[in-house]
């Protein structure tokens, strides 16, 4: 959009010194946005997964009305570790817990993971309670 605007500026016979500025600046910040918007939309899809994930365990523990039950499985299923073959960062975001299983990702999650640490999986499931 920024490129468009300055293109069609740029054509116009009028231009002035103070047009010339404002189009400059526009350049920078539209250069700015087209090098962070990948970035950006990658954190907000990280996000989402990671709230999915709550709103998975909340939503399974009004079905059954058994936090403990969920609490168990999760527990269980943190304990294994193996780590699939299959498993891709494309299709992270289907298994119920990270597949990559490296340590660092079990004990806490971060800005780029898909998924939340089955610690604080837990601690929200406590507090449904």
């Amino acid at each position: 959009m920024f490129c468009r605007t300055t293109f069609r500026s740029s054509r116009s016979n009028n231009d002035n010194d103070s047009k010339g500025s404002a189009q400059t600046i526009l350049v920078i910040i539209g250069a700015i946005l087209l090098i962070l918007s990948p970035l950006i939309s990658n954190l907000i899809q990280l996000a989402v997964s990671r709230r999915r994930e709550y709103l998975a365990d909340a939503t399974a523990v009004s079905f059954t009305r058994n936090p403990d039950g969920l609490i168990s499985a999760l527990k269980k299923i943190s304990e294994d570790d193996s780590e699939l073959d299959v498993a891709s960062k494309s299709n992270a975001f289907m298994y119920i817990e990270s597949p990559f299983k490296n340590k660092r990702q079990k004990d806490e999650s971060g800005l780029f993971s898909t998924h939340p640490s089955v610690v604080e999986r837990v601690a929200a499931l406590e507090k449904l309670k």
